[in-house]
């Protein structure tokens, strides 16, 4: 099986950006899982652009997007994406679109197709502070889930927010990471696998 993980640069005046930072702590490949990481840039058009590109590539099995949310302290793993956009700051190219539809002529939102709640459940099993998350917000992050899902079917795919380093070790979300890679893998076994139809 392989996973597609993705995190963002830094934005926002920061130095660097943990969703990308811990997943520089994954093995190439572990327990018949191949993980394949990317980082993405904080925009509005491209980072979706750079994603769909990666995946045409790579032709993952699952994906699996980070970001950072600095007010949350536990991972967030989020059920929906949202068809809006308002952004509080501009992004790293400079746009701040404000109020306005991702996409005018598609659905209000789509749902994660990861098992949220059994993720979440299984990783405080783990030790791990996560939770489900009914938003995603208006920035990049929910940009991103929103696109992705778009044009995944029901192959495994969603996001993940981060909480701040000085709220959650690296190596708790790498780890976290990695207990996630183990449970869609396993449950790939049960089903079969299905690549992203590209």
């Amino acid at each position: 099986m392989k996973i597609l993980f993705t995190g963002f640069e830094p934005f926002d005046g920061g130095s660097s950006n943990p969703s990308y930072e811990c997943l520089k702590g994954l093995p190439p490949m572990a327990d018949g899982v191949e993980f394949v990481t990317m980082e993405l840039p904080v925009s509005f058009r491209r980072a979706p652009e750079r994603l769909l590109e990666r995946m045409k590539v790579e032709r993952p099995d699952a994906v699996i997007c980070l970001g950072l949310a600095a007010n949350r302290e536990k991972l967030s793993l989020e059920k929906v994406g949202l068809n809006y956009a308002h952004a509080r700051i501009p992004d790293n190219d400079g746009m701040q679109p404000r109020d306005l539809l991702l996409d005018p002529a598609g659905p209000a939102a789509y749902f994660s197709t990861l098992p949220v709640v059994p993720l979440a459940e299984m990783l405080n099993r783990e030790g791990i502070p996560a939770e489900v998350s009914l938003t995603a917000g208006a920035y990049v992050c929910n940009c991103l889930l929103y696109r992705l899902l778009a044009v995944v079917g029901t192959m495994p795919a969603g996001f993940i927010h981060v909480p701040r380093t000085e709220k959650m070790a690296l190596e708790t979300m790498t780890r976290a990471m990695m207990q996630t890679a183990a449970c869609l893998a396993a449950e790939s076994r049960k089903r079969g696998n299905h690549a992203i139809p590209f």
